[in-house]
């Protein structure tokens, strides 16, 4: 058989609900896009031939990580208004920055800069939601990474949309210029937040997002801030709010959920919502927490995200997994209290189910999306390599060697070939001396 990319000689990590199997000298080979064959060396047929052979000895071979938050257009803003709660970060800072500078070009280049980093570290797969959501498209098609984005509405002017009457008109615009369009792209929409969405535009939205097929993405349950105000407002907490809106369903990915109560995370998992945790950005801003042992226990679908490197500042997903491994543990007192094993899960299978593409990345099996990642297991901090679990406590993206996306090279020996990373950085340094 003819393969279009054959891995030998890699150790590969299995991922399964059973738990992780480790394939001490392996192969994985692809064909169109896809896994077609993997196992042990000595199972490899030998009458097998490759268009590209890699001969990755040392290298461990795994899914790519999936993010499932982020908003790749503020990499503009890293670093330039640190140490600040959400409501100051937000209201003095971001919107006025966001103002001044966001526009097509900028939205361009920041996107390509992100997915540079993303892609670098070993992710593959990112849900994004922000403004001028078509410009993210375009820069991650450039890139080669696989993404679910989401056209941002909100009650305000925003950039492509200054008039907020059509703010869900637009998002359904952009999902019918996307469906089908590119198969590394899915069209979704983000509502802001229940404080910057009315109850009127959240159910357009979401009706929308059902007439269409596609998710709705929504930050919830940030702040205690958050919470006070739909409480002001509304008279209940943001879980209860939204339900009562219709807008939870299997579809919805709430973003956060820090300050939920066991009642509102009982409603979260019979909805059937999902939910992507940030606990860099959480931290950072101040924010709390998310109970995700009691999300996890409860059946709820969770899965890591970075956030915007503007509240992070870092989109390195292996990064992201050592922190919120142990800050559960601090939190609780209790070494146990989110596995590492669980963790991995979030940033590869448990994103996937997320993001709906369950079925088609977040573990290595035949049949399934070619998006591989190959770690340098010959490094100081990975010896000896007893164990998965080292991926998540020692692990970081600068192990990343080789990315493969929709069974395409997207990186080889730590060089991006899709695109020019320091054109991307110029740009990105001009916009920020504007």
């Amino acid at each position: 058989m003819l393969h279009d990319i054959l891995i030998k000689n890699c150790s590969i990590l299995l991922l399964s609900h059973s738990g992780t199997e480790l394939i001490e000298k392996g192969f994985v080979s692809i064909r169109e896009g896809v896994i077609s064959g993997l196992g042990p060396m000595a199972d490899f047929p030998g009458t097998s031939s490759a268009g590209r052979i890699i001969d990755a000895s040392g290298r461990l071979a795994m899914p790519g990580l999936v993010n499932t938050h982020t908003h790749a257009p503020m990499s503009l803003f890293r670093g330039m208004a640190d140490d600040l709660e959400l409501m100051t970060w937000l209201n003095e800072h971001i919107f006025p920055a966001e103002a001044k500078s966001v526009n097509e070009e900028m939205v361009y280049w920041c996107a390509k800069l992100a997915a540079a980093e993303m892609i670098l570290s070993g992710t593959t797969t990112v849900a994004d939601g922000y403004f001028l959501e078509d410009i993210v498209g375009d820069a991650f098609v450039d890139c080669g990474i696989r993404a679910v984005i989401a056209q941002g509405v909100i009650d305000f002017p925003a950039p492509g949309v200054p008039d907020p009457a059509l703010n869900v008109e637009a998002a359904e615009h952009f999902i019918g210029r996307w469906q089908d369009r590119n198969a590394l792209i899915t069209p979704a929409i983000f509502c802001h937040s229940p404080y910057t969405c009315s109850p009127e535009t959240l159910k357009q939205a979401k009706e929308a997002a059902r007439q269409k097929n596609v998710m709705l993405f929504v930050h919830l349950a940030e702040t205690k801030t958050e919470v006070a105000q739909i409480r002001d407002h509304h008279s209940t907490t943001p879980v209860r709010y939204l339900e009562s809106l219709g807008i939870l369903d299997e579809a919805t990915v709430c973003v956060h959920c820090i300050w939920l109560d066991d009642e509102e995370i009982d409603i979260l998992a019979g909805s059937g919502a999902k939910v992507a945790s940030c606990p860099q950005s959480n931290m950072k801003l101040g924010s709390g927490i998310a109970p995700l042992k009691k999300m996890i226990a409860a059946g709820i679908s969770v899965g890591l995200g970075t956030d915007g490197c503007a509240s992070n500042n870092s989109l390195d997903l292996f990064f992201e997994m050592d922190i919120c491994a142990k800050l559960h543990k601090v939190k609780d007192l209790d070494p146990t209290a989110l596995p590492a094993r669980t963790v991995l899960e979030m940033a590869t299978t448990g994103g996937a189910a997320a993001l709906g593409l369950a079925d088609e990345i977040g573990t290595l099996a035949v049949g399934r999306k070619a998006d591989i990642i190959l770690l340098d297991l010959m490094q100081p901090h990975l010896q000896p390599f007893y164990h998965p679990d080292l991926l998540v406590y020692a692990a970081g993206g600068g192990d990343v060697s080789d990315v493969i996306i929709d069974g395409k090279c997207i990186v080889q020996d730590r060089q991006i070939l899709t695109f020019d990373i320091d054109e991307t950085m110029a740009k990105v340094r001009e916009l920020a001396e504007l």
